[in-house]
């Protein structure tokens, strides 16, 4: 599967969430931010790409399921 098709949801067993996370979030809080997610959302890492700047793109997948709440958005 390309990165393309994931993120334009085209894969009817998964849903994916992007997310940015800016420069000056630390490590440590984006991971604690991202393991918030995956506990209590079921939300997996699917890919992480970090920019020059310092910003990172995150995509997060789960398999689709009648009932989840969706991807909060995230307070950084």
């Amino acid at each position: 599967m390309s990165a393309r098709t994931a993120e334009d949801g085209a894969d009817p067993d998964w849903e994916y969430a992007p997310l940015r996370i800016p420069a000056d979030v630390g490590r440590l809080s984006a991971a604690v931010q991202l393991s918030l997610h995956a506990e209590f959302g079921g939300w997996e890492l699917a890919r992480v790409q970090r920019y020059t700047d310092g910003t990172r793109r995150v995509l997060l997948r789960r398999k689709r399921r009648p009932g989840l709440l969706p991807l909060p958005k995230l307070s950084v």
